[in-house]
């Protein structure tokens, strides 16, 4: 008998070791048991969502990409208790057939691309590993330019493909991953509460345009660490979009030791801000070769506040027109947004209303940055006050030209009414501000210094400049 029971259970060990563990039995969904080819030309969506899916239905694990592959395919939703690892090697790569996206990253505004891919209304979700997420961005563009790709013409919608939006979710984790190629907005967080973005890096074409790589938006209690961006558009940006207004404000957000390259402000605010963005911590940052460095760009009714950027190194140099910005190393205004016909202009506004208003930027602290750039420190409203105290300390700013695009410039875009201002280039240039305090600072021009170069500070419809 005990012979008997030996032979059993050997056979049964030889059997699994033939067949495997069955698919999910270990806590982990291989993609491949599901009918994933990886071949990086079969659509392997189906497959994707079959293994998310069944993960989520045993009560959670992780739904592993295997390296050695390269996984094609279409948009796929994201689900609770389920963990995306991506093995190193491994390759998700966006489906570049066009009508495969059809649901609007912006719900009922479908100007501004579509979603790859997505999840909504989730808990404890994560996405990790050393592999990668390939948005396959340049399929979905028109002609190379110069200075960036031509967009191709837009109808009723946009085709172009979000990598990843994410929707009401609750304790979401994004650690080693690449991301790289995006054709729209990489990672797009809405409404999202206790997000932790660690070690990432994002590596998109810089000269696709809207090519952002971290929009956080409507969301709180978020922190972004250890990661490294190069992005055509804004590398970080925190904003309040108009087509998620019952998710609230944007609040409680930490961002440390990123290093970021962009073509337009490598860390932004807005523009798009109709509620409240208050309580920002951007601490311990390198931003190098980027149109704009640290950018306020407060275009709506929503207010801005609590902000403190500390110990950074920002560079910045002249792009051309068709990136916003004029290599302010540091930017912080309100105008009310401009009044046209773009593409998505019926969303820019409050229902109802044909022009736009802007809201107070105030309590905004800058310590221990040093800066090197074409251009000189922005701060700038549309009435007096509307911007207010703005600290400066220990800003060191060396003024340098180094590119053969005009300087003497300053970017209002997109604001009502003219879109640059044209003066001398300053280190400080306060145009209706009140109550700023620089202290132990100091500005310096290298050896390059052009004719528009000016001394030390403008001060116009400025009120109580404290200079230390």
């Amino acid at each position: 008998m005990k012979t008997k029971s030996l032979l059993l259970a050997v056979y049964s060990l030889l059997l699994l070791a033939a067949c495997g563990t069955p698919k999910g039995e270990s806590g982990v969904f291989n993609i491949m048991d599901y009918g994933a080819v990886g071949d990086g030309q079969t659509d392997d969506a189906a497959a994707i969502q079959s293994a998310i899916n069944a993960c989520n239905k045993a009560g959670g694990g992780q739904v592993l990409v295997p390296a050695g592959h390269t996984f094609l395919c279409s948009p796929f939703k994201l689900a609770s208790y389920v963990d995306l690892h991506l093995e190193a090697n491994a390759r998700l790569l966006a489906n570049p057939d066009e009508k495969v996206y059809k649901e609007s990253a912006f719900r009922d505004n479908r100007g501004e691309g579509m979603m790859w891919i997505s999840g909504k209304d989730l808990e404890q979700v994560s996405i990790t590993g050393m592999g990668t997420i390939d948005g396959n961005g340049v399929a979905f563009m028109g002609s190379e330019l110069e200075d960036s790709y031509e967009l191709k013409p837009v109808t009723d919608f946009d085709p172009r493909p979000h990598v990843l939006t994410l929707i009401n979710v609750k304790q979401l984790r994004m650690r080693d991953v690449t991301i790289r190629n995006s054709a729209y907005w990489t990672v797009h967080l809405i409404g999202c509460h206790d997000a932790l973005i660690d070690g990432i890096s994002i590596l998109n074409n810089l000269k696709i345009r809207n090519g952002d790589g971290i929009d956080v938006d409507h969301s709180r209690h978020v922190r972004i660490a250890n990661c490294y961006i190069e992005s055509g558009d804004d590398c970080i940006c925190l904003k309040n979009r108009r087509e998620f207004e019952e998710y609230g404000s944007c609040e409680d957000i930490v961002v440390n030791n990123c290093t970021m390259v962009s073509r337009s402000c490598a860390i932004k605010i807005g523009s798009e801000n109709m509620d409240v963005i208050n309580n920002v911590l951007f601490n311990n940052c390198i931003i190098r070769d980027s149109n704009r460095g640290i950018g306020i760009q407060n275009r709506d009714e929503g207010t801005v506040t609590n902000v403190v950027f500390s110990n950074m190194i920002v560079d910045c140099k002249l792009w051309s027109d068709v990136w916003w910005g004029k290599a302010e190393p540091i930017y912080v205004t309100s105008y009310p947004r401009a009044v046209g016909n773009h593409k998505d202009a019926g969303w820019r506004f409050p229902k109802g209303a044909t022009e736009g208003r802007c809201g107070e930027v105030s309590r905004i602290w800058f310590s221990n940055v040093k800066c090197t750039s074409e251009n000189g420190i922005f701060v700038g409203g549309d009435v007096p006050g509307k911007v207010n105290h703005i600290y400066f300390n220990d800003i060191d700013l060396l003024l340098h030209k180094r590119t053969d695009y005009p300087g003497g410039v300053y970017d209002k875009r997109p604001c009502d009414g003219e879109g640059f201002v044209k003066d001398k280039t300053y280190g400080f240039y306060i145009d209706t501000a009140s109550d700023i305090t620089i202290e132990n600072s100091h500005i310096l021009w290298g050896d390059t210094r052009p004719d528009n170069a000016a001394e030390g500070m403008m001060q116009k419809n400025a009120q109580n400049v404290v200079i230390k």
